[in-house]
């Protein structure tokens, strides 16, 4: 759906437009399709590939690049001066989800703040490792998704 995106404003993406604004462009209209719910996503290894060779896929074409060219993904990265970072704004999504369930879901800030007496005792420190973790993901060092 998002490759189709891409075709149908082929012209605008790939003309003499500057480059920061076709990448403006592709990520406004491209990834905003390509990644539609990414943040309740369950991400393989194998989507992981996926997820970035369509990155790289956007690049190209946005930069004129033909797969007979044998143009490595690093000299192409320098060229449209970007870094990979699809999954890194995945990333991202999911701990601002997480960070929005956890503050609006009141059954879960009670489990996590010790206030319920049933069952498994959850302590104060359980909260900050939960903080914690959240701050990991938005920083994006957290290796798993």
């Amino acid at each position: 759906m998002a490759k189709t995106a891409f075709n149908k404003k082929r012209t605008l993406f790939t003309n003499t437009l500057d480059l920061e604004l076709r990448k403006k462009l592709v990520k406004c209209y491209v990834w905003s399709i390509a990644l539609y719910g990414a943040e309740t996503w369950t991400l393989r290894a194998v989507d992981q590939k996926h997820l970035e060779s369509f990155e790289m896929w956007c690049w190209r074409r946005m930069d004129k690049i033909i797969w007979t060219d044998h143009v490595r993904n690093e000299d192409v990265l320098l060229r449209v001066k970007k870094q990979r970072n699809i999954l890194h704004e995945i990333r991202i999504r999911k701990a601002n989800w997480i960070g929005h369930i956890l503050r609006r879901n009141c059954l879960l800030q009670r489990v996590i703040g010790g206030k319920i007496q049933r069952g498994i005792q959850v302590t104060e420190d359980k909260e900050e490792d939960v903080g914690n973790y959240w701050m990991t993901l938005r920083k994006g060092e957290d290796t798993l998704i």
